[in-house]
């Protein structure tokens, strides 16, 4: 089901919330064409992710490949759900690199969304230095299955050395484990939020923040200078990239422009679960309800 639309009148168009304003805006380009805005110009955006059951990890697009092992390092057991996460091997993996993982949930009579679900995954993190924590979802989606359970698969960004666990908290299922250790190539020195629109050929381009634009369809494009209201044709569709995560991954939405609105052209995937603040900016720029 498509997003409500939230149509935005000239002279009154959304602007990120002040909260979320402190200190001077920066925007800075990154390889490709995008939107970047660094963290502490909103606001520092922190948060948690995680992963699922009838484990499926592949390499996803960070910047190196995800590696499966055996380690003796275990999570901090402070609950019954902390303690059979305790007992499951570990696989490792290295910060600022990700992967997708899939399982499905007996949710019994009632499956729910993925919204819904992603809050019956309980998130355990064993940070090495103490603190934060070492992991996060950035994505989320799938259906239900003829058998009546919740194919879901999440796309797990490593943050910090440490350990993390996913855990369904309905049956304490374990769903995924891990090390998480530091990585083997350079990392960026921070996150950022970036944003990319397809042109009609379907290039990415780059949204260019630094002219201070808070909504969406004034804001140009980098290469050109052009408005994005007049490069995007009201009713037509347009793929969106959104970046914040430490491995740099980009996270996909299908986006229509409806007038001076815009909706996304299906509920899923769910982005950026366990960055809230991260998902208000972008529902903010683009003009989509929700908190």
């Amino acid at each position: 089901m498509s997003t409500p639309l939230q149509r935005v009148r000239p002279g009154n168009k959304p602007m990120p919330p002040a909260s979320l304003l402190r200190g001077r805006l920066w925007w800075v380009a990154g390889t490709v064409l995008l939107l970047a805005v660094p963290v502490p110009a909103w606001k520092a955006i922190r948060g948690a992710r995680q992963p699922a059951g009838a484990l499926r990890a592949q390499a996803s697009s960070g910047p190196g490949e995800a590696r499966e092992g055996a380690s003796p390092a275990r999570p901090p057991a402070t609950s019954p759900s902390a303690r059979a996460a305790a007992s499951v091997v570990l696989t490792t993996n290295e910060v600022a690199h990700a992967l997708m993982v899939t399982v499905e949930l007996d949710f019994g009579k009632r499956v729910p969304g993925i919204e819904e679900a992603l809050k019956e995954v309980e998130r355990q993190y064993g940070p090495a230095d103490g603190g934060g924590r070492t992991f996060a979802i950035l994505d989320a989606y799938g259906e239900t299955t003829p058998a009546g359970k919740l194919h879901m698969s999440m796309h797990v960004s490593m943050e910090k050395p440490g350990t993390g666990a996913l855990v369904f908290r309905r049956t304490g299922e374990v769903l995924w484990r891990s090390q998480i250790v530091p990585s083997r190539t350079p990392g960026s020195a921070g996150k950022d939020l970036t944003i990319l629109m397809e042109d009609a050929a379907g290039h990415p381009r780059m949204l260019d923040g630094s002219k201070g634009a808070g909504w969406v369809l004034d804001v140009p494009l980098r290469e050109t200078g052009t408005r994005v209201r007049d490069d995007w044709p009201d009713g037509t569709e347009r793929e969106f990239t959104f970046i914040y995560s430490a491995c740099g991954c980009p996270v996909k939405a299908k986006v229509q422009r409806a007038g001076e609105g815009t909706r996304r052209s299906g509920g899923l995937p769910v982005m950026f679960p366990d960055d809230p603040e991260a998902m208000q900016v972008i529902r903010q720029l683009m003009g989509w309800p929700g908190n």
